[in-house]
């Protein structure tokens, strides 16, 4: 799994991070059990701050999709198999909302940013 983080897209890193990890586990990139990054060793590749990863790693953690502990550290904790379709566009419309809503957006205007998007 590679991780991307660009400060000038107007999305908060840890954002930046969480979501990635959310795309590779429903990708299959990163099966059950599969081991995240130490929070330090990530935060240092991606130059952040430990706690920005830390704060992804949370966010992570409280959604259920990863579980932390000290002996095994961060492991992927979601079902192997493929969400279906209905729960994949539920999360994609939850990290759309949330990066629309870091940058501002109202509701029309996320919208209408989907509407023009959309394939025909």
């Amino acid at each position: 799994m590679k991780i991307v983080v660009d400060t000038e897209n107007g999305v908060a890193p840890w954002r930046q991070v969480h979501d990635q990890v959310i795309r590779a586990v429903t990708a299959g990139a990163l099966p059950e059990g599969a081991r995240l990054p130490p929070i330090r060793q990530l935060a240092r590749d991606l130059g952040l701050a430990s706690g920005t990863v830390a704060r992804a790693y949370r966010e992570l953690e409280a959604a259920g999709w990863v579980a932390t502990a000290r002996a095994r550290g961060t492991v992927v904790t979601m079902p192997s198999g493929r969400p279906d379709r209905s729960a994949l566009l539920a999360a994609a419309a939850a990290e759309f909302a949330a990066q629309a809503s870091d940058l501002g957006a109202d509701l029309h205007t996320a919208l209408e940013a989907v509407r023009a998007a959309y394939p025909s």
